[in-house]
């Protein structure tokens, strides 16, 4: 193998590792906006906070990475069932403009007690496999980005069968995709949005958590990623979560090229690029809006 294939196997995994990551934050969008309607701009801070869950848990834990990684997790998910039951109860489908207000101010909020907590200072966090990685011949993939990318796909595995064979999941998909007959068959909107909303948060708290050792956790990282999320999610399809996944990947795949061989500012412009082109040639976003879908 040359150089140069060595070199583009190497990008082509990281971009495989990142665009996994990704994947948990849009997926998590598309669960909230699929069943409430609703777009959360505080998304991002709940990804943030999963990063500094993983930060403070790790040194207690003895940097012991998967003990670490479940009270991220644990952590998060509080937050957001904490999240929904004061402010997300109070708004209806119909009031989209209210949502966004709603939740940009909650993550304007949460990023600058955040920061006048713990300051604007980048943190770097070690955990027991350090540098540690897998090397097969000059490519090299670190032990972080492997479990990373690996609990993602277990995660979407676990999605898919709570959505697909549990009364939990079959209701959220039943409101999803129509929600006045799910109410006349008794399904209550407020408990299965409540769900969703926890579920979501759960999955920022993991990829948080995820990037924490791959990435500076700083008190603005969650703004940097969410409007990548959002594009993601209209990409794929609002609503559409293997549309999401897709779109996700896609995205770690083309910023981790675009990195590899050309100016690196290129990188934030791709995800924008690649979702006006999609607006215009396919409104809709690449595979069918709405509903939830699983597949």
């Amino acid at each position: 193998m040359t150089v140069d294939a060595v070199y583009l196997v190497q990008l082509t995994l990281n971009g495989i590792a990142l665009g996994l990551l990704y994947a948990l934050i849009a997926v998590g969008l598309s669960l909230i906006f699929g069943v409430m309607e609703i777009i959360n701009f505080a998304h991002g801070e709940f990804l943030m906070l999963g990063a500094y869950a993983m930060t403070f848990a790790l040194p207690v834990l003895g940097l012991l990475y998967w003990p670490a990684l479940a009270v991220a997790i644990l952590a998060i998910m509080l937050f957001g069932f904490m999240v929904y039951e004061v402010l997300l109860i109070r708004l209806k489908p119909e009031e989209f403009e209210r949502s966004i207000l709603v939740t940009l101010g909650l993550s304007i909020i949460v990023i600058h007690v955040m920061q006048y907590l713990f300051t604007a200072t980048p943190r770097m966090v070690d955990t027991q496999y350090a540098f540690d990685g897998v090397e097969i011949g000059s490519i090299r993939i670190t032990w972080t980005r492997i479990i990373g990318a690996a609990s993602a796909l277990a995660a979407f595995a676990g999605l898919y069968v709570v959505l697909r064979y549990t009364q939990f999941g079959r209701a959220m998909r039943a409101i999803a995709q129509n929600r006045e007959a799910a109410l006349m068959v008794g399904i209550r909107p407020r408990v299965v949005a409540r769900n969703a909303v926890v579920l979501a948060a759960g999955l920022c708290g993991l990829a948080g958590a995820a990037i924490a050792p791959i990435q500076l956790v700083t008190p603005y990282m969650g703004q940097f990623l969410i409007f990548k999320a959002f594009a993601l999610v209209i990409i794929g399809g609002l609503g559409n979560i293997p549309g999401a996944i897709v779109a996700a990947l896609g995205l770690g795949l083309v910023e981790s090229w675009i990195g590899g061989f050309f100016e690196i500012v290129w990188q934030e412009a791709a995800v924008f690029v690649i979702m006006i082109a999609v607006l215009f040639v396919r409104p809709d976003g690449l595979f069918k809006r709405g509903g939830m879908r699983v597949g």
